[in-house]
């Protein structure tokens, strides 16, 4: 199955039964590049936030794992605290991704980690530490980064 076969089977998985909280949107010409839409989820810190993700599909994918960034600004121990909003998700890396993997479960993992940051993975040790050791001061922090980045209008 090809590349272009295989991201517009998925894609309309994605479009009949959406990952929960997301949005997804596409340019028709280039499959390979999606704009999701992540409602914070509800009980988080990220409650009342919405968060932008670009996810690039790769011209090797399935074979290779997608690129997915957030486009806006969040506190968190395992997304890169600047505009280029990397994520450390162990799916995401090239020695666990398979595939077998579908970009929804990857979709939901992402959304996942907003629940249920992994501390023990960081990309950000400095956040990573203050959210096993301060949990209230991280939280805190990612209200106040929801409030500027995630809310109506805010700067990404």
């Amino acid at each position: 199955m090809s590349a272009a076969k295989r991201i517009g089977k998925e894609l309309a998985e994605c479009e009949a039964a959406p990952p929960q909280g997301m949005k997804i949107t596409y340019n028709e010409s280039d499959l390979h590049r999606w704009n999701i839409t992540l409602a914070g989820p509800a009980d988080t810190v990220y409650a009342g936030g919405t968060f932008h993700i670009t996810m690039v599909l790769p011209p090797d994918y399935p074979f290779k794992a997608p690129i997915v960034n957030f486009t806006t600004r969040l506190y968190h121990p395992n997304v890169t605290n600047d505009t280029l909003g990397n994520i450390c998700l162990s799916i995401l890396k090239p020695e666990n991704w398979k595939p077998a993997s579908r970009i929804k479960g990857v979709l939901e993992a992402v959304r996942h980690l907003l629940i249920e940051p992994n501390p023990d993975d960081p990309l950000e040790t400095r956040i990573a530490e203050e959210y096993k050791n301060n949990r209230a001061e991280y939280d805190k922090n990612a209200k106040q980064y929801v409030d500027r980045y995630a809310k109506g209008d805010a700067k990404k």
